[in-house]
């Protein structure tokens, strides 16, 4: 690669970035806020079943393993789509790719609210295509935030974008809860995303523009960045341990907030009905409890406190730390483990403790979401960015919340098998198997320590290969330059003594 001349990239003013991407301040800001409007909901359909599970679980005569099923078909979907979508997405209009999975997704949403109760077959197959319209989303709405901020701009409007997942997650909670109190059916919690569904579709097409690739981050003199081959793209983010270590932490925090999102408002119920606060849900009837609404509000809440502060933290520590970004990901995880273990181990004595903990944890949980796609965004160059969000999802979900849900389901089930059937028995058998969810969190916070070693260089040479003065070298180009009787010659590395 030689010795390029070592410059931090440029930042452009606001005229500046308007110029460079042919959209105004005010219109980028717009688009921001139509990608949130649709990660909101995306998060929100996502949890409406959460907060219905009970009874789904009655309706379908299914146990915890089977109701752990429905969540792993969705994310087993969705993590097996997001490369297709992210090759593409590197590729072709994100606009339209975006525009065809959400309309795909809408209507398999709609149709899974029909489905009669000795199908639940079916329920899984529709949850499983639900994933073509997320997969088709969230591998290529962050990239185009990163075509249309840099620095401190994208990480802001970043951290906008990823309030709505947990905001969507806690509304999907309570929309399913309260819709289905309104209607006294649980199928018309599922009715509800589909048609805000249709008005996001419309949004996307009228306001979205399609804003050129890493063109924000280029010095004005160098040349566009051209993809490369798919495989030759692979290799590359292999080669990248940030983005490696990065994504492995990004996985614990998947496998926590997978088997909270399922199982949490089951094990509050299960924990009302052993304190003797709440009846049990028996089979037949429609399972009464507000910790749905509770636990959706407490995710709310949580999410936008948590995501605010992990940036805020970062962005003030990032000026005298440049690892600032995976040690406030470390901490955040590590700070989490301990109060979800004691928000589960106080369960049985007091509902209001659990509370606490659950709060807490929760919103240190919460505080890695923005800043992990600030780090993807730039360790990776924007050539390669869907493609490297396609890979952290199938990663994050292939280890985290494709199995967490079953996993803790299954776990349930077979420690209730060894114990007589009551209710105490059924409270103690999930209380044992979200204790795991503990484990994974202190072992996703040593994967951001470790990314931290590595960021400062993968970011710059990132910042080189995007202004053109660093070439990345393949397996031909194992030699360097060396002056020969006036000429230079290239000759392999380890052929110079050094």
């Amino acid at each position: 690669m030689g010795n390029p001349k070592s410059e931090d990239p440029e930042v452009p003013d606001r005229e500046g970035l308007q110029r460079i991407t042919g959209l105004s301040s005010g219109r980028s800001a717009l688009i921001v806020a139509v990608l949130c409007y649709i990660n909101l909901l995306n998060y929100m359909d996502r949890f409406t079943v959460a907060g219905v599970l009970p009874d789904i679980e009655q309706f379908f005569d299914i146990g915890d393993s089977s109701s752990g099923l429905i969540q792993t078909v969705f994310i087993s979907s969705y993590m097996v789509l997001a490369p297709v979508f992210g090759y593409l997405g590197d590729r072709y209009n994100r606009k339209y790719l975006m525009c065809g999975g959400i309309a795909f997704w809408s209507l398999v949403t709609l149709g899974s609210s029909f489905i009669p109760r000795e199908r639940f077959w079916l329920l899984l197959l529709t949850r499983g295509l639900v994933g073509v319209g997320e997969a088709s989303y969230s591998t290529i709405a962050p990239t185009l935030i990163a075509d249309l901020f840099v620095a401190d701009q994208r990480s802001r409007m970043l951290s906008v974008f990823y309030f709505a997942i947990p905001v969507g997650s806690g509304l999907g909670y309570i929309a399913g809860s309260k819709v289905k109190d309104v209607a006294g059916d649980w199928h018309w919690a599922l009715r509800v995303t589909p048609g805000l569904g249709v008005l996001a579709v419309l949004l996307l097409f009228l306001v979205v523009r399609e804003p050129p690739r890493g063109a924000v981050e280029r010095h004005s003199h160098s040349p566009p960045l051209n993809p490369t081959s798919w495989w030759e793209d692979l290799r590359a983010l292999a080669r990248n341990p940030s983005f490696i270590l990065s994504s492995l932490g990004f996985t614990a925090v998947a496998f926590v907030t997978g088997s909270l999102a399922l199982w949490a408002p089951a094990f509050l119920l299960r924990s009302r009905v052993v304190l003797g606060e709440t009846p049990p849900c028996l089979p037949g009837d429609s399972c009464s409890s507000s910790d749905s609404l509770i636990f959706g509000l407490i995710t709310c809440l949580t999410g936008v406190l948590g995501v605010g502060l992990g940036v805020e933290i970062s962005r003030r520590l990032r000026r005298s730390n440049p690892r600032a970004d995976p040690l406030v990901c470390a901490a955040g995880l590590l700070g989490s483990s301990p109060f979800l273990f004691l928000s589960l181990a106080c369960a049985r004595g007091s509902i209001v403790a659990t509370y606490i903990f659950i709060f807490i944890g929760e919103t240190l949980l919460s505080m890695n979401w923005a800043i992990v796609a600030d780090i993807l965004l730039y360790v990776v160059i924007p050539t390669r960015r869907s493609t490297a969000e396609a890979f952290q999802i199938v990663l994050s979900h292939l280890l985290g919340d494709a199995g967490s849900p079953y996993l803790i389901g299954l776990i349930s089930d077979r420690l209730r098998q060894g114990w007589p059937p009551s209710f105490l028995s059924e409270f103690r058998a999930l209380q044992f198997s979200l204790m795991l969810c503990a484990f994974m969190g202190a072992l996703g916070g040593a994967a951001f320590l470790g990314a931290a070693i590595f960021i400062e260089g993968d970011r710059r040479r990132a910042q080189l290969h995007v202004q053109g003065l660093l070439r990345e070298a393949g397996p031909a180009d194992d030699r360097i330059v060396v002056p020969q009787r006036g000429r230079s010659t290239r000759v392999p590395v380890s052929s110079v003594l050094i």
